[in-house]
């Protein structure tokens, strides 16, 4: 089974806190984007840790959120009808939406919008594709009632942040479409069991790592192998998304302007998703 868990101990000089034995060069150290420390001082760096640290992040910025879920769900209903059960789309971002515990009313609301009964903006789906610091493929996905406002903002964040926004299709054929399960580990959760009943639904890998399970599917299977897992495990994630099929890596005093250029894209309504292959 493929591990994807890098596991280091801290130099004791930086990080006092911690009884550690076994130094490591603090330019690698820095090379890791997000890191999850335990109790012993071990650091764990994964895919769940990454969501799991995004979603207390966007805790914080909740009604930004909010507003960009009510956008894919407006969207979703416009072009495909207001009942999730005959709409994938739709059904997908309600699901999204609520997992960010999104109230119904609001959801309700969005809907209508989408459906004409409650009046709303035209959005457009718009895809960017460019380069962020040390040449980071990115690909950045929005929704949106002004096209010129939103690709001012976006060559505004990549130029300040050390990026340069591409032509379509510079970067997309670095990344796959693919569905994915995030599932965190629990001692109530057999490994075997899991593996075996999401391979049964529909999936194409499964990964094990020390903190979870990740989940690969075509987009076309995602939802039958949701559905077969739903109920009997929680998701720490469960999206369609853009997985890259290779990982840039970039040097450690660049890695505060990818931050900074990631968070002013979180922080813009008007996107959606942003995708990118920087190796952590």
């Amino acid at each position: 089974m493929k591990k994807r868990i890098a596991k280091l101990f801290l130099v004791y000089e930086f990080f006092p806190n911690f009884d550690l034995q076994f130094p490591i060069d603090y330019a690698i150290l820095m090379r890791l984007k997000d890191f999850v420390h335990n109790q012993k001082g071990e650091i764990f760096v994964g895919r769940i840790h990454n969501i799991e640290g995004k979603k207390n992040k966007m805790d914080s910025l909740r009604s930004n959120v909010f507003t960009k879920h009510a956008r894919a769900i407006t969207v979703a209903a416009r072009a495909g009808g207001g009942n999730p059960d005959y709409n994938a789309a739709l059904k997908l971002a309600i699901q999204k939406a609520k997992a960010d515990n999104m109230p119904n009313d609001n959801i309700n609301r969005a809907i209508k919008k989408g459906t004409g009964e409650d009046g709303g903006a035209n959005y457009e789906h718009i895809t960017y594709e460019g380069y962020g610091p040390g040449g980071v493929a990115m690909i950045i996905e929005m929704l949106t009632d002004n096209k010129n406002r939103a690709a001012s903002n976006i060559r505004y964040y990549l130029d300040r942040n050390g990026g340069n926004l591409g032509t379509a299709g510079c970067v997309s054929y670095m990344f796959e479409r693919k569905g994915m399960l995030l599932i965190a580990a629990d001692d109530d959760i057999s490994e075997d069991e899991l593996m075996e009943a999401a391979l049964e639904a529909g999936a194409e890998d499964f990964i094990a790592e020390e903190d979870g399970f990740e989940i690969i599917t075509t987009p076309d299977d995602f939802p039958a192998v949701r559905e077969a897992l739903e109920g009997k495990y929680t998701f720490v994630q469960a999206d369609i998304t853009m997985l890259p099929s290779t990982y840039t890596a970039i040097d450690p005093s660049l890695q505060k302007q990818m931050d900074k250029l990631l968070d002013a894209l979180e922080e813009d309504d008007d996107v959606q998703n942003v995708y990118h292959n920087l190796q952590q």
